[in-house]
């Protein structure tokens, strides 16, 4: 991958033809890699923290070194989840380069258990620092998963804000393709538009798992 500049990430659009051979492919791919995404869940720290996105309520669940998940009521089992909302907090990441210079790393990282689907950067302004968005789609063995990853700078503070869908079984590749080309654009449009972020003091303070 070629070397983005400080203050932004490789630029992919959303395609705009039919995503179903592409899923396709990817799912034959992926569902023969092995990764760390099907670890059996630790112990859950549930808070009373609460994220509302898309019209559904997401509840704490779990938090460890910074990692902090949420999933609907309905949607208790971290084993089993299909819907997550997870926030990343970054200490330690206080400049728009610092922050470019993490989401790179994830998509490195994306790029070993998957593929990126999108990346784009939203310029600073006068007013609103620079973010990140990346797009992608991760395997294993037992379900295909859409990540989008919004990283933003929030009180002088690094955060990646993410939201994962997950379709379980072998045949994932055809119910995933649909599940993207109607909801893709839109969920990252969404998650762009996300201001109900809670504050590093806020997540930090949460009930950790063990």
């Amino acid at each position: 991958m070629n070397a983005a500049k400080p203050s932004q990430v490789n630029k992919r659009p959303w395609q705009k033809s039919p995503l179903s051979n592409t899923a396709l492919v990817i799912a034959t791919a992926l569902l023969s890699l092995v990764s760390s995404l099907s670890m059996a869940a630790p112990a859950a720290a549930e808070s009373n923290l609460k994220l509302p996105f898309a019209g559904t309520e997401y509840v704490h669940r779990w938090s460890q070194k910074n990692q902090n998940e949420f999933t609907p009521l309905d949607q208790p089992n971290l084993n089993t989840w299909k819907d997550m909302m997870t926030i990343n907090l970054y200490p330690g990441v206080k400049t728009g380069e610092a922050l470019s210079a993490v989401a790179n790393l994830v998509v490195v990282k994306y790029q070993e258990h998957g593929k990126i689907l999108r990346t784009d950067s939203k310029e600073r302004t006068a007013t609103k620092p620079a973010e990140h968005i990346i797009a992608a789609l991760l395997g294993d063995p037992k379900f295909l998963e859409a990540v989008f990853a919004r990283f933003v700078l929030v009180n002088d503070t690094g955060y990646a804000i993410i939201y994962s869908h997950r379709v379980y079984g072998e045949k994932a590749g055809p119910e995933m393709s649909k599940w993207l080309k109607e909801n893709g654009a839109e969920t990252e449009q969404r998650l762009m538009a996300f201001d109900k972020i809670p504050t590093p003091k806020t997540l930090t303070e949460l009930p950790q798992s063990k």
